[in-house]
């Protein structure tokens, strides 16, 4: 919400400025202790008490980033689930079902993902949004494909954010052994996104 009302405010023009603003939200909350506990009957339970030491960006966001972005599972309907069909890589590390590969899959089949975001989402679209769709070849008769475009490219922000926060070192150092660890990081992250939706949704 803070994002979208800078941008309102014309404080926030250009993707970088989105990611830093993103950036400077995940580094104050990097550290927050992650707890879950439940009351039953008077009595307290600790499920995940803060002596555990989970953090909220090393060990959610980032996983959650990993799991739902870049790896996730295939939708159902769209793949084979059939093992001899041999449809799903069985390396997992070579998963790359997440939002960053998926296809707009305009086709209102219940219980893909996409398709039941952009019906949700197309509600929900500022002025200024529906402006930009409007003056594009097809308008917004592809309104839907543009909506998960939009999505992507957002979650693509994100992606840089969590890249970027977990750098080994300070993106700006002039240590050569740290600019070397840091290019071997991000070429390993660059690696991932070749096959993403990330030149497509930029186009």
């Amino acid at each position: 919400m803070t994002l979208s009302d800078k941008y309102d405010q014309g404080k926030i023009k250009f993707i970088p400025e989105v990611v830093n603003h993103i950036l400077s939200g995940l580094v104050a909350a990097a550290n927050l202790p992650i707890t879950f506990a439940v009351n039953l009957k008077g009595k307290r339970y600790e499920i995940i008490p803060k002596s555990v030491g989970l953090t909220f960006l090393a060990d959610t966001a980032v996983p959650y980033v990993e799991a739902v972005f870049l790896r996730g599972t295939p939708f159902l309907g769209i793949v084979s689930y059939n093992a001899q069909a041999q449809q799903i890589d069985p390396d997992q590390s070579r998963f790359i079902y997440g939002a960053l590969y998926a296809d707009p899959l305009p086709i209102g089949g219940a219980g893909i993902p996409p398709t039941l975001l952009m019906q949700d989402m197309r509600h929900f679209l500022p002025d200024y949004l529906l402006e930009v769709y409007q003056k594009t070849n097809r308008g917004t008769d592809n309104l839907r494909v543009k909506i998960c475009h939009s999505f992507q490219k957002s979650m693509f922000c994100v992606t840089t954010t969590a890249v970027l926060g977990l750098a080994p070192h300070p993106l700006d150092t002039e240590n050569s052994d740290e600019q070397a660890a840091n290019q071997t990081y991000l070429e390993a992250w660059m690696d991932r996104f070749l096959t993403s939706r990330l030149q497509i949704v930029n186009d």
